[in-house]
């Protein structure tokens, strides 16, 4: 009896291993909505959720665009996003545009606006509404202004509060591979 017991607990032991594992091996966190008009969908994080995209510890150069459909400057450069998006899919380069929208706008503005301007790059909500806990956790000295960009890789990471050009952001990736 006393075997089985031992056993028993070490099998349980090893499920609850493996099922962890696996839930970490799954990636991405659960987003605490999804938004979708039958075409275009677009899932809503709070700060755990956007940290996950923010911390990953891998070989492949992050590029993360705090953007907004309401921003003439954040809409003026997406289309440098989605070019560098383009030129490295076959790289370990990921580009992620955070839309700060609110999310009353999703359904109505923001799913429109991503059919329309066929955007390829991953696109996530940012729904937490306490901005002064998370900006600083993004970077410390960013005062929310968007555009703003955290480019990182291999321990390095950098943020950005402005617009890119496509050259510019292009250099400013090459500085990461």
């Amino acid at each position: 009896m006393k075997k089985l017991l031992i056993y028993g607990t070490a099998i349980f032991t090893v499920l609850i291993i493996m099922a962890f594992a696996n839930a970490k091996a799954q990636g991405e966190p659960r987003p605490v909505h999804v938004y979708t008009n039958g075409k275009t969908t677009v899932k809503a994080y709070e700060w755990e959720g956007l940290n996950y995209y923010l911390s990953r510890k891998n070989d492949t150069t992050y590029v993360v665009n705090f953007w907004a459909t309401w921003c003439v400057p954040c809409v003026e450069e997406l289309p440098n996003f989605e070019k560098l998006n383009e030129k490295y899919k076959g790289e370990k380069v990921k580009v992620i545009l955070v839309s700060l929208d609110m999310p009353k706008m999703a359904e109505n503005r923001l799913l429109p606006f991503m059919e329309r301007k066929k955007l390829q790059s991953k696109v996530i909500l940012m729904r937490d509404p306490d901005q002064n806990t998370w900006l600083p956790k993004v970077n410390p000295d960013w005062s929310g202004a968007i555009p703003a960009t955290v480019i990182y890789s291999k321990g390095k990471r950098k943020f950005y509060e402005r617009s890119f050009t496509y050259e510019e952001l292009e250099n400013e990736l090459i500085n990461f591979k």
